[in-house]
């Protein structure tokens, strides 16, 4: 994604970082077709550094593994676009990071990548909060790569929050 990151996006990221701020929590971040824009705009806000701990940018299979610890197995029977996958991303990230919160994306930006049954725009998003179970929403977001990308990035971002809240 080129250009300015959404005012909304920022507008979130500010509202998480005071919440997680106000708990006490950090968070790590586990990136694979967001490409690091998570992370990019958490650190957008000033004074992030209290909050943010690591983002882990794992676009290709084998970063999954060697970076978060995903199975190889995992990826070869689920793919690297699955629930499965983004469970043991955010797992990994908490594993690997002392922080508290951590957020994993993978999937379909397009525009090529897709299959049948994984058409562009899907992608998932897992969530888990240190010593909770891991939360993968599953969402097929439309328009071309920046809109997915972006789509991606602002339910991240809410999905976090909600785990702040916890």
């Amino acid at each position: 994604m080129t250009g300015a990151l959404p005012e909304s996006a920022l507008k979130t990221a500010a509202r998480l970082l005071a919440r997680c701020r106000e708990r006490g929590l950090t968070l790590a971040t586990a990136e694979s077709c967001t490409g690091g824009l998570i992370a990019a705009c958490l650190t957008e806000i000033a004074g992030s550094s209290d909050v943010v701990d690591r983002g882990f940018v794992t676009y290709s299979n084998a970063a999954k593994t060697e970076m978060l610890g995903v199975a190889a197995a995992t990826l070869e029977h689920h793919g690297a676009v699955s629930a499965e996958t983004a469970a043991e991303m955010v797992r990994g990230a908490l594993a690997r990071s002392p922080a508290d919160l951590a957020i994993a994306v993978t999937g379909i930006a397009g525009p090529g990548g897709a299959t049948a049954t994984k058409p562009v725009g899907l992608v998932f998003i897992g969530a888990q909060r240190r010593g909770g179970a891991a939360e993968v929403e599953r969402h097929v977001f439309p328009g071309d790569r920046r809109a997915v990308r972006t789509a991606a990035l602002e339910r991240a971002l809410a999905l976090l929050e909600r785990a702040a809240i916890g």
